[in-house]
């Protein structure tokens, strides 16, 4: 009597567990065959087109390896990747030390949650405007007669205008780290207003100073946030080229130009190709930035 009851206990026990499975596959539909569609399916075409044979005039699907040692033995290609990959470490180290202070000032030293909500707010409002604009606005900012010059000039630190400040890589680092910051402050602000106060003033209590608090506690535990945000700026910044483009009068050469360029030629296996290595690059990437805080855990 023991042992049947004990197996129906069981048998009731897991029948909700396998209607809340077949439910949860269901949930999972939509968005997995979104993936499929939109993701994983354009991926392997990419990867497929790669393969084919490029000519002037026209393209064949008769796989060949052409156009993937085309971009190994090229040095504008192979510079292109450099130039990519150290703007990207440069704009993510400068969006990094200029938006970590900002979350830092917003969600531990701002107790007025209005205001913090207001600061944050503040952040996004260039996000009112097209991309293009936010871009293109540097350059009255940069130029030999923009604003910057003039303000130095008058102030009588420089006497000549500065001319790297624009069409130069400089002005492309400038306007990526603008454009992108506000990516990096949402997601460690958020982690800093996880922190509870109670922590600090332990430690403020153990007579512990504030770059001990900050090393041993805020670091830490805004980690996350910064791998978070880290994702979001590595991503957008190493898909670009509007950016180089606008600001750099094109003597900047990121992969997302060649690609624009290729694809105007109707060179779509090249094209393919520098689209296979920079998603390689991006994953890369952001798989390496998942080793180092384990983001299930941590959110």
């Amino acid at each position: 009597m023991l042992i049947s009851a004990t197996t129906a206990e069981t048998e009731t026990a897991v029948e909700p567990v396998k209607k809340a499975s077949g439910k949860t596959l269901w949930l999972l539909a939509p968005g997995v065959i979104w993936m499929l569609l939109f993701l994983v399916t354009p991926i392997l075409m990419m990867i497929y087109v790669s393969f084919w044979t490029q000519t002037t005039f026209k393209i064949t699907p008769d796989l060949t390896i052409k156009s993937w040692v085309t971009f190994f033995t090229t040095d504008t290609y192979l510079s292109a990747l450099w130039t990519t990959i150290r703007i990207w470490l440069i704009v993510l180290v400068s969006t990094l030390v200029v938006g970590y202070p900002a979350a830092l000032y917003v969600g531990l030293f701002v107790k007025n949650k209005t205001i913090q909500t207001a600061l944050l707010v503040l952040c996004v409002i260039p996000f009112w405007t097209s991309f293009l604009i936010r871009v293109l606005a540097w350059r009255p900012m940069l130029g030999k007669e923009g604003t910057i010059n003039l303000i130095l000039q008058g102030l009588g630190i420089i006497h000549q205008p500065i001319e790297v400040l624009l069409f130069s890589e400089l002005s492309v680092i400038i306007g990526m780290t603008q454009i992108y910051c506000v990516f990096m402050v949402g997601p460690i602000a958020f982690m800093m207003g996880r922190i509870d106060q109670s922590i600090i003033e332990a430690a403020q209590d153990l007579g512990a100073g504030f770059w001990r608090i900050f090393r041993t506690i805020i670091l830490p535990l805004t980690m996350p946030g910064v791998v978070v945000g880290a994702i979001f700026v590595s991503v957008m910044v190493l898909g670009e080229f509007a950016t180089a483009a606008a600001l750099s009068g094109r003597k900047v050469n990121l992969l997302g130009n060649i690609i624009v360029t290729q694809v105007g030629s109707l060179k779509w296996a090249f094209a393919a190709v520098v689209g296979v290595v920079l998603t390689l690059l991006m994953g890369i990437v952001v798989a390496a930035l998942l080793r180092v805080v384990d983001l299930r855990k941590e959110l």
